[in-house]
């Protein structure tokens, strides 16, 4: 045989024969739970002070169930007030610390990946919240300390 031939064989036999030697793949791993905040009606509304405000977690569960539920935590907290909607967007970019702002939190949710399980986490708004504009942190951080998180504007009005 000649060299040429003897190349060409080669090249079309080595990634077959490497193909062989691979462990199997099997089924794919399935896509993980995720859960992000929250419904347009927990923050599309107004809250007077001493009103609780739910936040209804929205998940997304893959098609065909995975092996272990999710590890994960859930928080919420309600920081605020704002005079202005830019005065908090302002804030939450890193400008200088706002005197005067209070925080209301939600205790941690440890869901536990059932299907159809709907998690909620409950801010109750202090009775003495003054009204404005207040920033509504969520987060959610798994065992391997992997967190995402988002923001939403939620006002507080004073009692009527």
């Amino acid at each position: 045989m000649n060299v040429s031939r003897v190349r060409l064989l080669t090249c079309m036999v080595m990634p077959l024969l490497a193909a062989c030697g691979a462990e199997s793949s099997g089924p794919g791993e399935a896509a993980p739970t995720t859960y992000t905040c929250c419904e347009a009606q927990d923050v599309d509304r107004l809250y007077q002070p001493g009103q609780t405000l739910t936040v209804h977690w929205t998940v997304d569960s893959p098609e065909e169930p995975g092996g272990n539920p999710p590890q994960v935590e859930l928080a919420a907290r309600l920081t605020g007030p704002f005079a202005a909607v830019g005065d908090l967007k302002a804030a939450t970019e890193g400008a200088p610390t706002v005197p005067g702002l209070v925080t209301f939190a939600a205790a941690p949710v440890r869901p536990s990946g059932t299907p159809d399980e709907r998690p909620i986490s409950t801010i109750v708004i202090g009775p003495d919240a003054k009204p404005g504009y207040y920033n509504l942190a969520t987060s959610v951080v798994g065992d391997d300390n992997t967190a995402s998180s988002g923001d939403s504007i939620v006002r507080v009005v004073p009692k009527p």
